[in-house]
Parts: C-alpha cells; structure tokens; sequence
C-alpha cells in the first residue's frame, strides 16, 4: 500500500475546489445557483438530461415505446450541460430537487407531473403505458427487484470505481481495489443470472434490461471509463452475450445518440425534438 494516511479532522471542511475533474460542480448543499427557466418543446413528455448510463436510460425507455407503436411518449430531449452547472438552474431544481440528471416532466393529462431519478422514470413510463413490465405479480417482483439492484449497485461503479479509476486527481491503491473488487462481484452476480436466460427476467426484455445495459452493457461493450481490459469484461461471457444483442435494437442505437455530446459525430444527437431529428440533426449532419 503507497497510499498517504489522512487522519479525518473532528469536524469537516468544505475545500472548494477539491474533487478533479467535477469539482466545480460539487457543493455540500443543495438548491439553485442561478435563476433560469426550462425550455419547454411541443409533446406531452419533455426530458432535461445528458446521455450518461443514467441518462440513457430514460432515452432508451422513451424511443423503445415508440419503436413499439405508442405514440403518445413522443418527447423532447433538452440537453442539460452538467459541467456548466445547468442542473443548478432554479427551473432544473424545480423538477429536481436533487439536481441530477435525467428529470422529466409528463403533461399528456393537462397537469405537469415531474419525475426524477432514472429509475422512478423508467417505472412511470413503465406502468403508464403498460410496457416493457410483466404484468403477473412473480414476473413484476422479479422485474422491480433487478431494477432497484441496480439502482443500489450504480453508485459503488459509477461514484465508486469510476471516480477514484477514472476521474480522481490522484490515483490510490486501496479504493480503486475495494471498488474493483465490488465492481467484479456485481459483474459476476449478473453474468450468474444470465446463464440461463435470454433477458434478466427470463424471455422477455424489460425495464430491468435498460437500467442494467446502460451501466453494465456499455461497461463490458469498453464503453465506460475505459476499463474492459482492467475489468477482464470479457471472461463474463453471459453479460458480453446479453449487452451485444442489446446493442443492436434500433431503440438503443437510437436512444444512445441523444444529448450525447461526446463521440463520433454521428452518434451525437445533442437535442431531439422529432423522430426526423436522427437523420438530420446528428453532429455530422450539422
């Protein structure tokens, strides 16, 4: 271990500026920074987020209804620059209390009913139009259980192993262990579930699916902090299996590209408004 010994002080300390890459936006309170209102497009659902693993989630649920027929999750996507702090706007925490991407805010019924945090979307939308979610109460327990493993096991990959392999200022043995060692744990439980099945709940492809690719298929795709070769993604051969049939829906390519700003030209959508959107407003296209 090279690790340097903090002692904690009795009482902590916010130091500004502590925190790397995402320090400008880190703060120990909550609230709005800056008074801003959100835009506002032309369909019922209108979404406030970034292509991250969280974000596509609610992007990827969003266009696999539509590619299923249900017309009425048209949406418009805003993008919402989270290290310019526009999550901070006092029309972002009006929606959000706890600033975080993806938000949303569904006003098909003739009220504005806000929704946040990417599984309580996918959920909503999930029982709102009856998709994507058994309907009998084992398949539900089933599905809602590995949704919400995943929504406890995102933070220890994503603020745990993603933060302190990828993004710490400095790189330290002992948590990039401990997270790695979680991260391969959560690998295994998943690749374990897989053996025997098409889907995470069996044969048919649901909310539970979407939460988990976004994490752990882009993770094992080397999509996701660079860390295949790191992780030996490959020796989890159900996973690998399960994320490269994902991969291929059309609703996934699709709902991947929006208000991601990042990448090949042509898988950046930054904003979308309209289906046409995907053939014409594409970074490479503008």
């Amino acid at each position: 271990m090279s690790d340097k010994t903090y002692t904690p002080p009795k009482v902590w300390q916010w130091e500004q500026g502590n925190g790397g890459q995402f320090a400008n936006i880190n703060r120990p309170v909550s609230g709005a920074t800056h008074k801003k209102e959100l835009p506002v497009g032309k369909h019922p659902i209108q979404l406030y987020s970034l292509a991250t693993p969280n974000g596509i989630k609610a992007t990827i649920m969003l266009e696999e209804l539509l590619e299923a027929g249900v017309t009425d999750a048209e949406y418009d996507a805003h993008l919402i620059k989270i290290l310019d702090g526009d999550q901070f706007s006092s029309g972002f925490v009006s929606i959000n209390p706890n600033s975080k991407i993806p938000a949303m805010v569904d006003k098909s019924d003739g009220t504005e009913i806000p929704v946040f945090e990417s599984g309580a979307i996918l959920l909503y939308l999930a029982e709102k139009f009856n998709r994507f979610i058994p309907e009998d109460t084992l398949g539900r327990a089933k599905c809602l259980s590995w949704l919400f493993w995943q929504i406890g096991t995102g933070p220890l990959l994503g603020g745990g192993f993603g933060h302190f392999y990828n993004y710490a200022p400095e790189k330290y043995e002992y948590p990039i262990n401990r997270f790695t060692m979680e991260v391969k744990r959560q690998l295994d439980v998943l690749d374990k579930q897989l053996a025997d099945k098409q889907y995470i709940c069996g044969t048919h492809y649901t909310i539970a699916d979407i939460a988990c690719y976004a994490w752990y298929g882009t993770l094992v795709e080397g999509k996701l902090y660079e860390a295949a070769e790191f992780l030996q993604v490959e020796s989890y051969k159900n996973v690998v299996r399960w994320a490269k049939e994902i991969c291929q829906r059309p609703a996934v390519i699709r709902g991947r590209k929006v208000n991601r700003t990042w990448g090949e030209p042509e898988e950046q959508l930054h904003e979308r408004h309209d289906a046409s959107d995907f053939a014409t407003k594409t970074l490479d296209k503008l």
